[in-house]
């Protein structure tokens, strides 16, 4: 393949997106338009950030209102082999480029040097070392966002639903490296454009964090082999599993960040109608999660009193404090580098607005985000185990009633550990605030069930578990 230059009309080739666009987006884990009507494909103005064959383009697209995604594509004339391909717009084939090296390289290249390119900026870090040449390759897990790796040394987040506004991500990076004593991935540079007055984020380089693994694959797997020797409980792995020592180091990370957090950015205690505003937004999530997802409706009433009890709480001389906090925490948010854990992907919850993510929140918010992931872990396990879809089980069958036991058994034994480790880190004793806790753990419930019934409606039983629990402990708290 040659890297001649091409002429590219932009014009064209934004009418050849809208064509190609609408069977390719919602292949896309990250496509934000699941589970509702398609909605009209707009391509913005097409930028060339690399010319040659093939080339780097970059095009904002939006798919409904205030709902923007991010492509990055290579355009050639040949289709590169193992790429995954969009489709052919006139004379060139368009590929997701995340997964090109060469043009990956180009694009940290243009980081390291700055500047502007087709509508596009590119910032450095001042001293932040970039160095060139580094083999790159797209992370294997798709979420969110797409991640690239270079050599052992960087890594870039391409912000697949990027938001106007200040990037809660780099703030909280930043911040965290002004703290002493709290690991995490330092910024190296970012690109950007601009919405209105704004400045849009597209994508964060990053240092990159060896790691032994995230904490999802790695408790999903001491959580299946406890399921699993569910009748072997003098053997090789412990009744309860071995993660506790890691659960409980991980809270101690939590509380380490939450800790240095509130010490570079501002805390506040929550005033009067920020609780009112704080127990309408639950209420506002609930009733809309609900609207889309019928099973959740039957226990609206419960789950609606449970977070007029965090109300009632603060009006019993129960203060509220707020600090900024992680805002999407569960255990793929966590390696396990060798010097312990460390806590990534700080841009909360995929969807949320620039704004929305800088409201100072009660740290139990991500607590009880942490509790809802190995609840998670235990009932994916099980599923795995059992060889059948979540919630679902074999009647009649006590082996596999035991090892559904064992599957709890492990949820509650590791939420202990995590909250004994971010109590004894300084943290607030989440036990020592339940209602609070139970109203977060129920929000977390219904935006998992949303997601599940969107996304993945197999796993949706595993959130509606929770939803089930917790609506009953506020019958029976009455």
């Amino acid at each position: 393949m040659t890297t001649a230059p091409m002429i590219i009309n932009t014009a064209e080739m934004a009418g050849e997106l809208k064509r190609l666009l609408p069977a390719w987006l919602p292949t896309r884990r990250w496509f934000a338009g699941k589970g509702r009507a398609p909605a009209p494909v707009e391509p913005g103005p097409v930028s060339v950030l690399s010319p040659g064959d093939p080339a780097l383009l970059q095009v904002l697209v939006r798919t409904g209102p205030g709902e923007l995604h991010q492509l990055l594509l290579g355009a050639a004339t040949s289709a590169p082999p193992g790429q995954d391909v969009v489709g052919r717009a006139g004379s060139l084939i368009l590929y997701e480029a995340t997964g090109d090296a060469v043009l990956m390289g180009r694009l940290a290249e243009l980081i390291a040097e700055g500047g502007r390119r087709d509508g596009i900026a590119f910032h450095r870090v001042p001293g932040a070392r970039i160095p060139r040449g580094l083999p790159a390759r797209p992370l294997g897990a798709e979420q969110s966002n797409t991640g690239v790796v270079y050599g052992e040394g960087m890594m870039l987040k391409v912000l697949r639903r990027p938001v106007p506004g200040v990037s809660h991500e780099l703030e909280m990076l930043t911040a965290l490296g002004r703290a002493e004593g709290v690991a995490s991935a330092a910024p190296l540079g970012w690109l950007s454009t601009t919405a209105g007055q704004e400045e849009l984020v597209l994508g964060i380089l990053q240092e990159f964090v060896p790691s032994r693994g995230d904490g999802w694959a790695l408790a999903l797997a001491d959580a299946r082999a406890c399921v699993k020797n569910v009748e072997n409980a003098d053997g090789p792995v412990a009744p309860l599993g071995a993660f506790t020592e890691e659960a409980r180091a991980l809270g101690l990370a939590t509380a380490g960040v939450h800790r240095a957090l509130a010490g570079q950015l501002p805390t506040a205690e929550i005033s009067a109608a920020g609780v009112t505003a704080l127990v309408d937004g639950l209420a506002e999530r609930l009733a809309t999660a609900a609207a889309q997802v019928p099973e959740l409706r039957p226990y609206t009433r419960q789950l609606g009193a449970l977070y007029q009890d965090v109300a009632e709480v603060a009006r019993r001389g129960n203060p509220l404090l707020a600090q900024r906090v992680h805002g999407d925490l569960h255990l793929g948010q966590a390696l396990r580098a060798g010097h312990g854990w460390v806590l990534i992907d700080f841009e909360g919850e995929p969807g949320g607005g620039a704004a929305a993510r800088a409201v100072p929140q009660p740290p139990l918010r991500d607590v009880a985000a942490m509790l809802r992931s190995f609840d998670y872990a235990a009932h994916h396990a099980l599923a795995e185990v059992l060889g059948v879809p979540p919630g679902e089980r074999r009647t009649g069958d006590p082996r596999a009633t035991r090892q559904a036991r064992r599957a709890s058994a492990w949820a509650v034994h590791n939420r202990r550990a995590f909250s004994e480790g971010y109590t004894a880190a300084g943290g607030c004793d989440p036990r020592c605030r339940p209602v609070l806790l139970r109203a977060f753990e129920a929000d977390k419930a219904v935006y998992e069930a949303l997601y599940e019934a969107r996304n993945r409606p197999a796993w949706l039983p595993i959130p509606m578990a929770a939803v089930r629990r917790l609506a009953a402990s506020r019958r029976a708290a009455v």
